[in-house]
């Protein structure tokens, strides 16, 4: 496989990730479904205010996206330059997925912002001691939370997904990092094609 239809494919699989991260993120700040919660920033939790699937995840991709993207599918981009570029563009996205993939860690592991018994908001399953194990194997402590309804299993779900896609995102931005290495030092395909009939 020549190293522009390499770039091209991968280009092509990074606009859905981008967008999956940031709708996954979007769905963050309405815990249950429910509006009411980002009118008060501080009952949203706050690895969700790191934007890491907007910023990271989304709109880093993006840009890393449409240049890779570009490099594969010819023009003024096939070449080893646009190569060299995409090498600069795919280190860009790795950097953003890399942010979403830690906060997504972050948010999944300290746990969500949530109403408790005695009506305080707070982080119930952060800071618990060493000999206690992670609330993501004890789903009976999850009923600590008691608003919003729901509230872990729907930050565990999706601070999974984005940890899934900013993986992919990453795996995808160091595959084209490769790519871009052996378009700069051997060229792309795109001579190959122009040759007489």
């Amino acid at each position: 496989m020549c190293t522009g239809k390499c770039a091209k494919c991968i280009g092509a699989a990074l606009f859905p990730l981008a967008f999956l991260c940031i709708v996954a993120n979007l769905f963050l700040f309405f815990p249950d479904f429910k509006v009411e919660y980002v009118e008060d920033p501080s009952k949203i939790t706050p690895e969700v205010l790191y934007l890491g699937g907007i910023i990271g995840g989304g709109i880093m991709i993006l840009f890393p996206a449409v240049h890779i993207h570009a490099t594969g599918s010819g023009g003024c981009c096939t070449n080893r330059c646009g190569m060299f570029l995409s090498i600069l563009f795919a280190a860009f996205g790795a950097l953003g997925s890399g942010y979403c993939l830690i906060i997504s860690i972050l948010g999944l592991v300290n746990g969500p912002m949530c109403e408790v018994k005695n009506q305080n908001w707070t982080k119930p399953f952060l800071g618990s001691s060493e000999d206690e194990q992670s609330y993501l194997f004890y789903p009976e402590t999850w009923s600590k939370c008691t608003n919003p309804a729901n509230v872990v299993l729907f930050n565990v779900v999706l601070f999974s997904l984005l940890i899934a896609f900013s993986t992919i995102e990453l795996i995808l931005c160091t595959l084209q990092m490769v790519n871009g290495l052996f378009g700069c030092l051997c060229g792309t395909c795109g001579k190959r094609r122009a040759g007489p009939v």
